[in-house]
C-alpha cells in the first residue's frame, strides 16, 4: 500500500510527512536522521513535557506574552499529552541530538496542530508552544519533572509497600530460630524475625535516601532558557512556571538557584540513579536470600517454601522455581547497568549543555519503573505467602556445632575448637559431644547451648 504524505516546511526546507501525522517537518527530520534503536522517548516523559507546556502557556499568559485564546489552545492540547494521548505520534529515537531539541518540536509540533484543530487558532509551534523556552531548559526540566512524579506516585508507595510487608512477615515469624550463616557456612543462630528485620530496614534506608534527593529533584531550570542567562524569557518567568507545575502535579517545584548548573549538569539525576544503584543492591541481596532459603526441596536449604507460581522446568514434571526472586535480580541487574550509562551521560556537560539528555532521560524513568514494579511483586508474590520449614530449620540447629560459641567463656577458645571438629566429624550434636569432653551438667549445658538464647546477644550466664 502507497502512504500519503502532505508537505510541510521548517527553516531549511520542505519536507514529505504523513498525511495524518500530528507532527511537522522538523519532527520528520529527526525521524529520518536517527533510525538507531526504533525505541521512542518514554511515554512518561511525554506526559511530563505536556506538564511543562501547559505551565509555560500559563505562565505567559500572566505575563500578557501570549494571547488568553492561545493559551488557553495550548493548554487544551498539553493536556490531551499530559492523559497520555497520541503518544504514537511521538516516535522520535532516544538516541537523537543530545539536547532533546527534536522531542521538544516534536511536542511544539503536536500541540501547536492538535491547538488548531481544536480551538481553529494560529498557533506556532516556535513562536507561542516553546515562547520563553529553549530545548536547552525544556528537556533537563522534563526530566525532573518525569522522574519526580514516578518516584512520588509510584516507587516511593511501592517501597513503602514492600517495608510494611516485610514488617508483618517479621512479627509473623518472630522468634522462631535457625541457623545464621556466613561466607554462606554455619555460623552462631539467628531468629527469623531478625534476618527480615535486615531486610525491611534496608527497604526503610532507601526510602530515606530517595526522599533527601526529592529536595533537589524538586528544582527545575525552567527559565534559563538556551545558556542559563534566561534570553527571552522574563524574571518572573521561571517562579511563574513552577507555581504552576506545582498546581497541577501536587509536587512542590521551585526554581533552581543556578539556571547554569541545570542545563551544564546532570547531577540530580545521577543522584537519584545512584540511589537507584544502592535500591538495587538491596533487592538483590533479599531476593538471593530468599532464593538461597527456598532452594531444594529436598538437597537444597528447603528453610522456607515460597509460593509455587507456574511450572519450572520444560522438561522435568512438578519442578517449581522462585521465578519472582529471579526477576528482581535481572530488574536490579539493569538498574545497575542503567546507572553506569548515566554516569557516563552526566559526565557530558560541555561548557553551557549535557548532550545525553535523551538517553539520561530514558534510563532513569525505566529505572524507576521496574523498581517500583519489582518491589511490589516481591512483597505481594514472594514474601507474603513463604512458609516456613521449623522442622527443616530444627534439624540443621539440632547438629550445629557452632552452638559451642556460646561455651566460649565457660570452657575456652581451645575446647571449644575440640568440641566443634569431634561433632563435625562424628555428626553427633554438639550437646552430647560437650557432654562428654566437660564436667558440665545436664542443665547448664542445655542452657549455654539453647538456640533461642543465643539470639538475644551478650554472654550466656547461669
Amino acid at each position: 500500500m502507497t502512504q500519503a504524505f502532505r508537505t510541510e516546511k521548517d527553516s531549511m526546507g520542505t519536507l514529505e510527512v504523513p498525511v495524518d501525522a500530528l507532527y511537522g517537518a522538523q519532527t520528520q527530520r529527526a525521524i529520518n536522521n536517527f533510525p538507531i534503536s526504533h525505541t521512542p522517548m518514554p511515554k512518561k516523559f511525554i506526559q511530563a513535557l505536556g506538564y511543562v507546556k501547559f505551565a509555560c502557556s500559563e505562565s505567559n499568559l500572566e505575563l500578557n506574552l501570549l494571547s488568553q485564546e492561545k493559551a488557553t489552545a495550548i493548554q487544551a492540547a498539553a493536556k490531551e499529552l499530559i492523559d497520555g494521548k497520541y503518544y504514537e505520534h511521538f516516535p522520535i529515537d532516544v538516541f537523537q541530538t543530545g539536547s532533546g531539541t527534536s522531542t521538544n518540536m516534536n511536542a511544539n509540533e503536536v500541540i501547536a496542530h492538535l491547538a488548531n484543530q481544536m480551538m481553529a487558532t494560529e498557533v506556532h509551534p516556535n513562536d507561542d508552544v516553546n515562547m520563553s523556552q529553549s530545548s536547552n531548559d525544556v528537556i533537563p526540566t522534563t526530566i525532573h519533572i518525569s522522574a519526580a512524579i514516578e518516584l512520588e506516585e509510584h516507587l516511593l508507595p511501592a517501597l513503602t509497600h514492600l517495608a510494611s510487608v516485610l514488617k508483618d512477615k517479621e512479627q509473623e515469624v518472630g522468634d522462631i530460630v535457625k541457623t545464621g550463616r556466613t561466607h554462606l557456612m554455619d555460623a552462631t543462630p539467628v531468629t527469623l524475625g531478625q534476618e527480615i528485620s535486615a531486610w525491611r530496614q534496608l527497604i526503610e534506608d532507601n526510602i530515606d535516601r530517595l526522599k533527601d534527593t526529592q529536595k533537589r529533584l524538586h528544582k527545575l531550570p525552567q527559565g534559563g532558557t538556551a545558556v542559563g542567562t534566561g534570553i527571552n524569557a522574563e524574571p518572573e518567568f521561571s517562579s511563574l512556571v513552577c507555581a504552576n507545575l506545582s498546581t497541577i502535579t501536587a509536587i512542590p517545584f521551585e526554581p533552581m538557584p543556578n539556571f547554569f548548573v541545570g542545563l551544564s549538569s546532570q547531577d540530580t539525576a545521577l543522584e537519584l540513579s545512584g540511589q537507584l544503584n544502592v535500591l538495587a543492591a538491596s533487592l538483590m541481596k533479599i531476593a538471593n536470600d530468599l532464593r538461597w532459603m527456598n532452594s531444594g526441596p529436598l538437597a537444597g536449604l528447603g528453610e522456607i517454601q515460597l509460593p509455587a507460581l507456574q511450572p519450572g522446568s520444560s522438561i522435568m514434571p512438578g519442578k517449581v522455581n522462585p521465578v519472582i526472586p529471579e526477576a528482581v535480580c535481572m530488574v536490579a541487574a539493569q538498574i545497575m547497568g542503567n546507572h553506569t550509562a548515566i554516569t557516563v551521560g552526566a559526565q557530558s556537560g560541555n561548557f553551557q549543555l549535557n548532550v545525553m539528555l535523551p538517553m539520561i532521560a530514558t534510563n532513569l524513568l525505566q529505572s524507576l519503573e521496574i523498581a517500583a514494579n519489582a518491589a511490589t511483586q516481591l512483597a505481594d508474590q514472594a514474601i507474603t505467602g513463604f512458609v516456613v520449614n521449623e522442622t527443616k530449620l530444627n534439624e540443621a540447629l539440632e547438629i550445629n556445632p557452632i552452638l559451642v560459641t556460646a561455651l566460649n567463656s565457660v570452657v575456652g577458645y581451645e575446647t571449644g575448637a575440640k568440641i566443634a571438629k569431634t561433632a563435625y566429624q562424628t555428626g553427633r550434636p554438639v550437646f552430647d559431644v560437650a557432654k562428654e569432653m566437660t564436667d558440665l551438667d545436664d542443665e547448664t549445658l542445655k542452657h549455654y547451648l539453647n538456640p533461642l538464647l543465643l539470639t538475644r546477644g551478650g554472654t550466656p550466664s547461669i
